[in-house]
């Protein structure tokens, strides 16, 4: 099977659902809640993985909020749609299991199965062999910079199916929805979306290197 086959299987897109349902957030640009999706999917299922096979589906633009940081600035987000989280949360189950055998044993950011608190449970053990520092370091606008030529050639590494990589590409240029006009998104991946956003907040990532 291919990949972009086992994205869009049936069970592969149920469980997408659920797990999008269960995490609620706000609508996007079409205005759809959570609540209408399944009935959405009912109607528009098989479309969809027409246009998505034949590299003519166009994600909708994220919606532009922001939301106040600690020190008084605000973090700018992009809200997909409900149906563009289901899509990506299908293609991230199944990129997961692509990714989750090679990626670090001591990293504990936005992987299933891993939280803050088994990433502090390894600072401790550390602490108590003898490590005496802790090094805390964040990229300033990291997500807001994100080449997507780069990006799609790390991809490429390890998925080798050309509609799936069309597909992510898609979203990376799906563009912001701000104060009524589309502003086209050329570099940077928006937070908000699957992988940068959680219902209910903290949701720290750490990642532990001992020498």
């Amino acid at each position: 099977m291919k990949l972009m086959e086992k994205i869009l299987s049936q069970e592969n897109l149920k469980i997408a659902i659920k797990k999008v349902k269960k995490n609620k957030g706000a609508p996007g640009v079409d205005r759809m809640t959570v609540q209408e999706i399944e009935d959405w999917f009912g109607q528009y299922h098989n479309e969809l993985i027409t246009k998505i096979m034949n590299k003519q589906y166009r994600p909708m633009p994220v919606k532009r909020v922001y939301i106040p940081k600690s020190n008084g600035k605000q973090r700018p987000l992009g809200i997909p749609t409900v149906a563009d989280r289901v899509i990506q949360q299908a293609v991230a189950q199944v990129l997961s299991t692509i990714y989750e055998p090679i990626f670090s044993e001591h990293s504990f950011g936005f992987r299933p199965g891993r939280s803050v608190h088994m990433a502090m449970e390894e600072v401790l053990h550390y602490l108590n062999e003898g490590y005496e520092w802790i090094v805390d370091l964040d990229i300033e606008k990291f997500f807001d910079t994100v080449n997507h030529d780069k990006l799609i050639s790390i991809l490429r590494e390890h998925v080798n199916d050309a509609t799936t990589i069309h597909l992510i590409r898609a979203y990376l240029r799906a563009g912001v929805l701000e104060d009524g006009l589309i502003k086209s998104t050329t570099v940077g991946v928006p937070q908000g979306g699957l992988c940068r956003y959680r219902h209910n907040p903290p949701y720290v990532e750490l990642v532990i290197m001992p020498s």
